[in-house]
């Protein structure tokens, strides 16, 4: 069979497209056809990269079969002997030749991690869930400092260790996020498409993941909530400490529950695909009145939910009460999910 020949039938049999094919190799569909076809011939590189993609040798690819799995080395029985000497014509004994030739394993063809998608999505959950976790860890530690019922007692200390506390929790929880999702958005245009390595025992790790850090961080915040409660009715405390320790259980409880949903996500290859194709659509002009609506909104929500916020920590909306300030930003995620799902519905109809 010819080169030809042989691509397309590891294509085939890896029921992939020419788009998905190029798209992993780093070429046009044209080129993939053109190779297909007979009419061109790729560089030596591109050659290794589908040697490496399909677990085949160079030899194989280029003048052998690929339809024909290769004869098994033959490989001498526990009978087969052979005599051994030890280089003065001495004779040592008979060798079994079986125990002294090394396995030869074979490489089934099948999908693997080419492009370091699982690594990359590891460390986006990661450095995503601790960057969310870090911002409300950073608001919770600060309500240690609220005026109200501050570890410090009545200090003028207060508000500036309340607002570094702050600021440092917010500073970390930024430089977690803004480099993972532009690594992530990076990483989605090198490679558009991504084929699906997973096996069965992934998915059910996966979903065992799934359910216990959900499990984790609901219990985690509920928690929380029980601490709230109980220091508001039996100590009549609501600011402070009670506040301070409920935030950062539910912060806690946010990192486990936004990590192992990330992770799960992660094996859903089709919908990073989708996600990756819609990506390039946009860069080219063929995004949709809806998404640009929806992104204009939302932006605007969280725009008015900051100015708020600050406004609120600062006393100027509330000066006897500033401890609750951080509500603006969890509202404003609710009125952007109200509103992508009003346009959703409005576009359809």
């Amino acid at each position: 069979m010819t080169f030809s020949d042989n691509l397309v039938s590891l294509r085939a049999n890896r029921h992939m497209t020419q788009e998905q094919l190029a798209m992993l190799v780093g070429v046009s569909r044209q080129a993939i056809s053109k190779w297909e076809s007979g009419k061109a011939y790729p560089e030596m590189d591109k050659l290794l990269i589908i040697c490496d993609l399909f677990t085949v040798s160079l030899d194989d690819l280029v003048l052998g079969d690929v339809t024909q799995p290769a004869p098994p080395a033959v490989r001498p029985t526990s009978q087969d002997t052979v005599l051994m000497h030890d280089g003065h014509d001495g004779y040592n004994g008979p060798v079994s030749m079986a125990a002294s030739l090394p396995s030869q394993p074979v490489m089934p063809n099948v999908a693997q991690d080419m492009t370091g998608y699982d690594s990359h999505m590891r460390q986006f959950a990661a450095k995503i869930s601790l960057g969310v976790g870090a911002i409300i860890l950073g608001v919770g530690l600060a309500q240690f400092f609220d005026p109200a019922n501050s570890v410090l007692g009545s200090s003028p200390a207060n508000d500036a260790l309340l607002f570094i506390v702050l600021a440092i929790g917010v500073l970390i929880g930024l430089a977690l996020l803004i480099p993972a999702g532009l690594s992530h958005d990076q990483f989605m245009k090198r490679h558009p498409y991504i084929e699906d390595f997973y096996t069965e025992q992934d998915h059910n790790h996966a979903a065992n993941l799934l359910a216990i850090g959900v499990i984790s961080g609901i219990a985690a915040i509920f928690m929380g909530v029980v601490v709230m409660v109980f220091a508001d009715e039996a100590l009549h405390v609501d600011d402070g400490w009670p506040a301070a320790i409920m935030l950062i259980l539910i912060g806690i409880g946010v990192t486990s529950i936004v990590y192992a949903g990330i992770m799960y996500a992660r094996i859903n290859v089709d919908a990073y695909n989708n996600h990756a194709e819609e990506d390039e659509q946009g860069q080219h002009g063929h995004n949709t009145d809806q998404d640009s609506l929806t992104g204009a909104v939302c932006g605007i929500i969280m725009l008015i939910a900051t100015c708020f916020g600050l406004l609120w920590l600062f006393g100027i909306i509330s000066p006897n009460d500033s401890s609750m300030f951080w509500i603006c930003w969890p509202i404003g995620g609710i009125l952007c999910g109200i509103a992508s799902l009003v346009i959703n519905i409005v576009k359809r109809q």
